[in-house]
């Protein structure tokens, strides 16, 4: 299965399998953004690095998602205020809502090849319940100083190219990159300030080594003073509770031939990001080259072709009807790691041992912070200073049930979705909820 990304990244590059004992300042256990943006920030203040990835870099998450940079969290900020209290919640609110700023940040500061294009970050609305639920969010994001729109019908028309939905509201915060870019950008960085990185390297073993810890691969070992866990929805069994922490959700991506100009044009002509509230969540935007790449959820399966890629085919052709007749040339799946409260976690499990992860689709962004307030918090500042509060580590309850109810869940949201089409069709109106 090759992805749009493996095609059209820049140019990968040679990393070697740990063999024998190293010892470091830190060992990072996960190649994708949320470890190669800890051992990034750690390299910058002199920290001495190691970085375990259990296969190639961009095999995972990271190199396989849609590149769409947003700021902010699946609440709004007064929900996450009311969560966590005024002060702590303020915080939270304060600091994920500059989060394409890291992005982006990084980016320019060590000019990463990515593609990066800041242009905004759309949320369109199916129904008009879910335009009313927009009006209420721009303008608590108003309020705290952000740069947010809300769109009419004519005004999100114009700017997608659609006249599918009821409104939405624009966050000129976010935007795109080329996500393999941008992961292998990472870790060429991080190999500059002087970490170490190994492939092919899984951990196999986690142990108390006196006041550190020594994590074994098959063919090797490192000892730190801290250990970070950035597995994410590829966490195995090293520590099955954190495994258990999350569910990790397939979600599938098709992208099109590169689109004539004419046509081209008209549709996401400022190339923003969207992400739509359908039934089963749809998320698109253009590529460099000019395809439209959409995504939503998937089915688990090792190659996703045709057949499961059909309701992407589907909304494609709802979305943007004049695409009738596009083919496709790319089909690409990965692992989404959703938690049951829809936020990221940041966990300090023992003395000198972090995790963090469940990103809940917004990972190039929530990752890349995770990374940074890991870092911090191994040079020393307190849980309290980070803006971002640390939680106990829990498993979700019934666990094992988890592949099944996924699976489930989003048979039920295509059968609605399914459902929704016939009272569209019947009503003889694009969206009858609008």
């Amino acid at each position: 299965m090759q992805s749009l990304w493996d095609a059209t990244a820049t140019p990968a590059f040679n990393v070697p399998e740990l063999t024998g004992p190293l010892r470091a300042q830190a060992v990072v256990i996960g190649g994708g953004y949320t470890g190669l943006s800890t051992a990034l920030h750690l390299c910058e203040s002199g920290i001495d690095v190691v970085v375990l990835e259990a296969r190639e870099l961009c095999e995972g998450a990271s190199g396989l998602n849609g590149g769409q940079v947003i700021a902010g969290l699946k609440h709004d900020p007064d929900t996450l205020e009311q969560m966590f209290g005024e002060q702590v919640g303020a915080r939270l609110v304060e600091t994920v809502a500059a989060v394409p700023d890291l992005v982006f940040g990084l980016v320019a500061k060590y000019q990463i090849d990515c593609e990066a294009h800041r242009s905004g970050w759309i949320q369109a609305a199916t129904s008009q319940s879910a335009f009313a639920a927009m009006d209420a969010r721009v303008r608590q994001w108003r309020r705290r100083g952000a740069t947010v729109q809300l769109l009419d019908r004519q005004q999100l028309s114009r700017l997608i190219g659609s006249e599918r939905y009821c409104g939405g509201w624009l966050d000129a915060r976010g935007g795109t990159l080329q996500p393999r870019s941008f992961q292998l950008g990472l870790a060429q960085v991080v190999r500059r300030l002087g970490g170490r990185i190994f492939t092919r390297s899984p951990a196999v073993r986690l142990e108390r080594a006196g006041d550190a810890w020594r994590v074994l691969t098959p063919h090797g070992e490192v000892t730190a003073a801290s250990a970070v866990l950035a597995t994410n929805a590829y966490s195995g069994g090293l520590l099955d509770t954190l495994r258990r922490s999350v569910v990790a959700v397939p979600s599938l991506q098709v992208a099109t031939e590169p689109l004539p100009s004419a046509l081209g044009d008209t549709i996401l002509p400022q190339r923003q990001a969207v992400s739509d509230t359908w039934h089963l969540l749809r998320y698109f935007r253009r590529s460099a080259d000019g395809r439209l790449v959409m995504g939503s959820r998937g089915t688990f399966g090792s190659v996703p072709g045709v057949t499961a890629a059909r309701h992407h085919y589907r909304a494609v052709q709802e979305i943007f009807p004049q695409l009738h007749g596009v083919r496709y040339e790319y089909h690409w799946g990965g692992l989404v790691a959703m938690t049951g409260d829809h936020l990221p976690h940041l966990h300090e499990i023992a003395p000198g041992l972090l995790a963090g992860l469940g990103y809940n689709g917004r990972g190039v962004a929530m990752a890349t912070l995770m990374g940074s307030l890991l870092a911090r918090r191994i040079l020393g500042e307190p849980l309290a200073q980070l803006g971002f509060p640390a939680t106990p580590l829990r498993a979700i309850p019934l666990h094992g049930f988890s592949r099944f109810g996924v699976r489930l869940a989003i048979e039920w949201l295509q059968l609605r979705a399914g459902m929704a089409r016939v009272r569209e069709r019947v009503a003889g109106q694009r969206s009858a909820s609008c």
